[in-house]
């Protein structure tokens, strides 16, 4: 009974070494390939608080370009706008200058009829006096535009020597209490405002035995 036993173990022994053991190289090369093609993110080295920083850092920089970049953009528009008011403002102001102009010849005007109207009297025979009441009337017409127009005649006879506004062309001479005073005027001088057109050329009082003639 042993004996057949252990005949039958052999016989099964041998059996199984028979068997065909069949290995798909496939699966396996293709398990390979896999392993190789997977790609491991190597562990961050850096604490998470660099990173946290990091990360601000390049936010903060994205918030100063956009900052830039709006500040570039409203830069540029204010630019544009002050050129167009610099323009606005220039075409006014040559505006009010030509109408300013054409305003003073306008008034001008009435003084060439009088001093047509003179010609004509003087052509015609008219008397001294006719002539000369033509001449106060082309003088006072030409003072109104000259009002009109802002202008204002320097005042100086009795007044004292102001060398902003007169011009000494020649002395006299005088008592003590009219050292420097204007005794006379050669030509009127005019302002406009605070600024000076011309000065009023005059005679000025000196107290000098040798004060006399013109002063260069």
């Amino acid at each position: 009974m042993a004996r057949d036993i252990f005949g039958r173990n052999q016989r099964n022994a041998r059996d199984d070494d028979d068997q065909i053991r069949v290995t798909d190289r496939r699966r396996i090369q293709m398990d390979d390939n896999e392993d190789r093609n997977v790609t491991v993110d190597p562990p961050s080295l850096k604490p998470s608080y660099v990173e946290e920083l990091e990360a601000r850092t390049k936010a903060a920089e994205q918030k100063v370009q956009e900052v830039n970049s709006r500040f570039e953009q409203l830069r540029r528009q204010l630019q544009r706008e002050t050129d167009e008011t610099r323009q606005r403002l220039n075409k006014a102001a040559d505006e009010r200058a030509h109408r300013a102009k054409a305003d003073f010849i306008a008034a001008l005007l009435p003084v060439l009829d009088n001093l047509d109207r003179a010609n004509e009297a003087a052509a015609s025979g008219a008397s001294i006096s006719d002539v000369a009441e033509g001449v106060r009337r082309t003088a006072s017409s030409f003072e109104t535009a000259l009002t009109a127009a802002g202008v204002e005649p320097i005042e100086s006879v009795g007044q004292p020597f102001d060398p902003e506004l007169h011009e000494a062309v020649e002395t006299a001479a005088v008592e003590p209490e009219d050292e420097g005073r204007v005794l006379a005027e050669h030509s009127r001088g005019y302002k406009m405002g605070d600024r000076l057109l011309r000065p009023a050329r005059v005679k000025v009082g000196r107290y000098s035995e040798n004060a006399n003639g013109a002063v260069d």
